[in-house]
């Protein structure tokens, strides 16, 4: 298995990249930081549409370069307002080249298997539910297999993921292990 864990928010020293460290070592799986690349806004042009590749240059490619090598993309995004970091969004929205609404586009080869885990400082589930059907959503429309998520509610500190350990180390089995998740 050759897997991939993304920070998807700009903290490199937080709860977010704390977790993205834990299942990292757990898969032996490389790990990205979103805030690491330097990629514009979408301009919406459409040419993507007609093309299959973004009329930009830049750190796009070398993100998508990883999704390439990757049989398992794991995504690890907080909450930001109630969804997603805006870092991430624009990455999904530079994504359209590789959308499957529209023809021609460009696509990732192999089956991927995708995973989603989602924090929020509160304690309701409702806006890591939001954040994972986000993600899903982007997984969907780049053909990736959505196979598992994990939402963790009063996350503030990397601190206080110290109860959630084993969660995230058996959510981390199940990626190794998939057919058992199915039976969990």
């Amino acid at each position: 298995m050759n897997a991939l864990v993304i920070n998807c928010c700009p903290v490199k020293n937080g709860a977010t990249a704390e977790i993205v460290r834990i299942v990292s070592e757990r898969l032996s799986a490389k790990s990205i930081c979103i805030d690491d690349y330097d990629f514009g806004f979408c301009k919406g042009c459409r040419s993507c549409h007609a093309t299959a590749r973004c009329v930009q240059s830049d750190d796009i490619d070398r993100i998508m370069a990883e999704f390439e090598t990757a049989d398992v993309i794991v995504c690890v995004s907080p909450s930001y307002w109630a969804d997603i970091p805006g870092q991430f969004k624009a990455f999904i929205d530079r994504c359209t080249p590789w959308c499957n609404t529209h023809e021609p586009h460009a696509s990732l080869s192999g089956s991927k298997k995708g995973y989603a885990i989602a924090l929020r400082t509160g304690p309701s589930i409702g806006e890591c539910q939001r954040i994972i059907g986000t993600i899903e959503h982007f997984y969907g429309h780049l053909e990736i297999e959505c196979c598992g998520s994990l939402g963790l509610c009063s996350i503030e500190y990397k601190e206080a993921l110290e109860p959630h350990i084993s969660e995230l180390e058996d959510f981390c089995d199940k990626i190794k292990s998939p057919r058992n998740y199915a039976n969990s």
